[in-house]
């Protein structure tokens, strides 16, 4: 095995492009407004609400979108590829290699080393591009926070922790309690 040694850009923001250089480690490299972020594998009671959560989304997913989980490429700009955990978009939005522009659902289940990212850098820059809707799951306490835009702007609509039930009529009809997530 070699090590190998990649030129980062240096005195400009990093671009789509410096993605496809990223090895592949087992981290999730994004970028947010030209700024590289990388995030390791998952812990184990991440990828539990995650694999609990798809099931229930697809159950109700109209024919026309499709959910999926990372990863997948989510390009917002040149210079901003995010990668939700869970997605919902349309079918005729996607291309044959990513989502060229916001879905219509995000959904981030929050990481000890993701925390601040999901609930500020990726909801204020997904805000921007006009996601419609943007959930963030908390598997420790369990709870569930849902944004909807409202005027372009994040405006909460719903939570629920614990045995509490959070439904949702948009974008997809569905209702769950965060412990459901949780096994």
């Amino acid at each position: 095995m070699t090590t190998e040694v990649k030129d980062l850009p240096r005195g400009r923001a990093f671009t789509r492009a410096d993605l496809a250089t990223m090895p592949d480690d087992g981290h999730r490299y994004e970028i947010i407004d030209g700024s590289l972020i990388v995030s390791p594998a998952p812990r184990i009671r991440h990828q539990i609400v995650v694999t609990a959560l798809i099931p229930r989304l697809r159950d109700v997913c109209p024919p026309d979108a499709r959910v999926l989980t990372v990863p997948v490429d989510v390009v917002l700009a040149d210079d901003t590829v995010m990668q939700p955990d869970i997605l919902v978009a349309l079918r005729t939005d996607f291309t044959e290699s990513d989502l060229p522009g916001p879905p219509l659902l995000a959904i981030e289940v929050l990481s000890p080393s993701t925390r601040g990212i999901d609930l500020l850098l990726k909801k204020e820059r997904l805000q921007r591009a006009g996601c419609p809707h943007y959930w963030v799951i908390d598997p420790d306490e369990p709870s569930i926070i849902a944004f909807t835009m409202r005027d372009g702007v994040f405006e909460l609509c719903g939570q629920a922790a614990g045995t509490e039930t959070f439904a949702a009529t948009e974008p997809l009809s569905i209702a769950f309690t965060p412990d459901e997530l949780i096994d």
